[in-house]
């Protein structure tokens, strides 16, 4: 199968999708299909400020038009503050949609998981996941250090690299909640925690949302 990604939010995060996609089908001795186009990281940002799916999925709509005449047969958006206005998109898409939420909400219920600290932009951890995992309770952090997780995410997305401040303010949040809120295990509500985070060697497990995402596209492709 032909995949296609709506890629550029952020390019960290695409980059991840692009590697893990080329590793596994490499790893599989499968052919790799795949073609990306780019979305613009500041509009997608301004319209979840806004909160304007409209807006955003026409954007997504117009892209996934340009995947079809590419050849594609199915698509995913390579974010999760992106997929705030996943379901509008999934019901007026040409392709058929890889939904990042639904997988990560199956491989937590998989796991058994029952509750789950959260780090990610403002959006995606006030919003506990956009609200959707329904078998575990989803934890943000108390302030400030939720203000300072959003800061250094969207300074480290849009400079496609992790500082080692930016990596302590993650790591602190992510201890707190552990340790303080009773966290089992911490989710990376952000596909550009790629950058910060491994799943082999982290301290502390892990919720590796685009993960998940990258190997439900490949079954998906593959079988």
């Amino acid at each position: 199968m032909h995949i296609g990604l709506i890629g550029g939010i952020g390019p960290g995060a695409t980059d991840f999708y692009y590697r893990r996609l080329i590793s596994t089908f490499a790893r599989k001795n499968a052919t790799l299909e795949l073609t990306i186009v780019h979305a613009d990281t500041p509009t997608l940002l301004s319209n979840l400020a806004k909160n304007d799916a409209v807006a955003q999925t026409a954007i997504y709509t117009r892209l996934t038009n340009r995947l079809v005449s590419a050849g594609a047969e199915c698509v995913g958006v390579t974010s999760i503050a992106g997929h705030f206005c996943i379901d509008d998109f999934k019901a007026v898409s040409p392709l058929p949609v890889v939904d990042m939420i639904a997988e990560v909400s199956l491989a937590i219920e998989t796991r058994g998981l029952k509750r789950i600290g959260i780090i990610g932009t403002r959006t995606v951890m006030e919003t506990r996941f956009y609200g959707r995992i329904a078998s575990a309770e989803i934890v943000p952090p108390s302030k400030p250090d939720l203000d300072d997780v959003h800061q250094a995410y969207i300074s480290m997305a849009a400079s496609v690299f992790v500082t080692e401040d930016q990596r302590s303010i993650f790591n602190a949040a992510s201890h707190r909640l552990l340790w303080d809120q009773g966290a089992e295990a911490i989710m990376l509500g952000g596909t550009d925690l790629a950058l910060a985070f491994n799943e082999q060697t982290a301290e502390f497990p892990l919720v590796d949302c685009a993960g998940i995402h990258v190997d439900a596209i490949t079954r998906l492709a593959i079988t």
